[in-house]
């Protein structure tokens, strides 16, 4: 492939720019690889083994997965594996209550079935630490 010379500086510029996407990326998938041995140190198994339900665990402000797809009827259960912060939650498109506190080590849990695009975040962490994610219901 041929690069002319004033094409570079428009290379570099699109390098430079995906650069911090991709260590945000990495940044947070260690976070939730963490997230996971917390999981797995406090309950013994991996997330994955849970039957019945998906996980997402609430970890240094983050949650892991932040995005994930589920089927219809698909039960979710966030669950608090911080060592000391409290998270709640709020299912912003399903006109729920906010869910109570969790502290280290509680759970929540939310059957979706409604196909769709929904926004979940933690009641006392979205506007300070934006600790939000979406859930995509599929059909």
């Amino acid at each position: 492939m041929f690069v002319q010379a004033c094409d570079v500086p428009a290379i570099l510029v699109s390098v430079m720019l995906t650069l911090p996407a991709c260590a945000e990326d990495a940044e947070l998938k260690a976070l939730c690889d963490e997230a996971e041995s917390r999981y797995t140190e406090l309950f013994g198994h991996p997330s994955s083994e849970e039957e019945g339900v998906t996980v997402v665990t609430m970890y240094k402000y983050r949650f892991c997965p932040q995005d994930l797809t589920v089927p219809v009827g698909t039960t979710v259960r966030w669950v608090n594996v911080d060592k000391r912060t409290s998270h709640s939650l709020i299912l912003k498109d399903e006109g729920e209550p906010e869910s109570d506190r969790l502290f280290p080590e509680e759970t929540f849990e939310f059957t979706f079935l409604t196909p769709g695009d929904q926004t979940y975040l933690c009641g006392p962490h979205w506007e300070t630490q934006e600790m939000i994610g979406m859930i995509t219901v599929s059909p």
